[in-house]
């Protein structure tokens, strides 16, 4: 089948209008988000069903075609971006939005790939449900691409990883067969857990297209604050003490630098920090409860009382409505906009345990500044769960995509190699993509890598799924 045919055949199962070969109809597709990353495409393929997902990659098995799955194409790692061969397709899964069940008994939603996170949850709340998946993208991520990555967020404390989240999925495989595992079930051992190895994969071994997701009870309150802390020691002590007095009522808690929350308020001025003397460390903390506000109030305030007199915390602002509360959350979640709006930077999505947060910040942030002079070092992130966003802005006055070229292999040196030293790891929750390809088999191990490769090798024979995406 020449390429021609196979675009001719393409056509024929979804239809000629989802088959865009036009480079202006392909644009969109084809640059990841942050503009880091271009391709090419033979052809953008948007499917409505599993059915048309599985003919489309038995015609690439048999054309040896490979495929780049997409979803809302939010990937911080270039994972959803074609190469600039020409000769992959993009398969874009958003027609696929449907949320085929909602089954209170079970606390559980059945929904495919291309449905829009914001829109899951805002259908669990209508039927009085929490669905906790919570990321800064989650008006345009699409569940499949979040499973796909095993996405983390904000909520990560209480609830866990997307891995967490799902009980079952239905998947296309490599050869284009539908794997049925739409289960609702708590527990099932039968063997191999194949959900959890097409979790987190992104793609390379076969393509997710529907997903079982759990359901929470709605809180009946939520409160949040802000609170300042001198230190990191001070902040993981804050952490400690709330989640002995509170337990799984501690929903949040969000550490930002206190030049992360300058740049911000640098790009939008009105998201300025409200605590006073603009504390080096402000943490966010959420409490979600099930009893009332009462309850919830009186137990914030007991615990930030305990923090004053423990010289943990100097100040605080508890949200007294709703509409402050978002406003502490959209300034955390606008730190990453800020950081687009300045100009080209260095990212870094990596965990530690928390008792080695202290000494990793403090030296690294040492050695970055010794050797890179007048950089802005750019850290927050989820502090409840060791996921740090650390990221390097160049100096004032310089050209940043002239200074990333000359210093990014350089600077990713020093804090990869402080992230293994400090036992983390070197993608907390983006992925690997082809960003971080390099650096994985060094921060894994060559007996991982090679059982990666495997896996791949026996579920992709062919490696048209995803191909230089997380491995070679």
């Amino acid at each position: 089948m020449n390429h021609s045919e196979f675009i001719s055949h393409c056509q024929s199962i979804v239809g000629n209008a989802y088959v865009l070969v036009d480079p202006n109809d392909q644009a969109p597709y084809l640059s990841d988000w942050r503009n880091r990353y271009h391709g090419k495409a033979l052809a953008v393929l948007l499917p409505k069903t599993t059915e048309e997902v599985a003919k489309i990659v038995k015609a690439c098995d048999q054309a040896s075609i490979s495929i780049v799955p997409q979803g809302g194409n939010t990937s911080m790692c270039g994972a959803a971006t074609p190469n600039d061969s020409g000769q992959q397709i993009v398969l874009n899964l958003k027609r696929m939005n449907t949320i085929r069940e909602i089954n209170p008994s079970n606390q559980t939603m059945v929904v495919e790939s291309g449905c829009i996170l914001q829109t899951l949850q805002e259908a669990a709340k209508t039927q009085g449900f929490l669905f906790p998946l919570s990321l800064g993208a989650q008006g345009s991520c699409q569940i499949g691409g979040n499973l796909a990555t095993n996405a983390g967020g904000t909520n990560v404390l209480r609830y866990g990883n997307a891995r967490e989240l799902c009980l079952g999925l239905e998947v296309v495989t490599a050869q284009g067969e539908i794997l049925h595992g739409l289960r609702s079930l708590r527990k099932d051992n039968t063997g191999f857990d194949l959900r959890d190895l097409y979790i987190g994969s992104e793609g390379c071994l076969g393509i997710i297209t529907a997903a079982v997701m759990k359901l929470y009870p709605l809180p009946v309150t939520q409160w949040t604050a802000l609170v300042a802390v001198p230190n990191i020691p001070a902040t993981i002590e804050l952490l400690s003490l709330f989640q002995k007095r509170t337990a799984a009522l501690l929903t949040g808690f969000e550490m930002m630098s206190k030049d992360s929350l300058d740049l911000t308020a640098k790009q939008f001025p009105h998201m300025k920090n409200p605590l006073a003397n603009d504390p080096l460390y402000t943490v966010l903390v959420e409490l979600s409860d099930h009893e009332g506000e009462e309850h919830a109030r009186n137990l914030m305030e007991q615990v930030l009382e305990s923090a004053f007199e423990a010289g943990i915390a100097s100040d605080a602002v508890i949200a007294s409505n709703l509409s402050q509360a978002q406003s502490f959350w959209t300034m955390r979640e606008h730190i990453t906009m800020a950081q687009a709006q300045e100009g080209a930077n260095l990212k870094h999505d990596i965990s530690l345990p928390i008792s080695g947060l202290d000494a990793f910040i403090t030296e690294t942030d040492r050695l970055i500044r010794d050797q890179f002079a007048g950089v802005r070092i750019i850290n927050f992130g989820h502090l409840g769960d060791g996921n740090l966003h650390y990221n390097i802005a160049p100096p004032l006055g310089t050209n940043a995509s002239e200074f990333n070229r000359a210093h990014e292999a350089a600077i990713h040196d020093v804090v990869y190699s402080q992230v293994e030293k400090h036992h983390g790891s070197i993608s907390a929750e983006h992925g690997i993509g082809q960003l971080k390809l390099p650096d994985l088999e060094a921060h894994r191990g060559s007996v991982a890598h090679q059982l990666m490769r495997s896996i791949k090798s026996a579920l992709d024979p062919k490696n048209i799924m995803n191909p230089g995406k997380v491995l070679p």
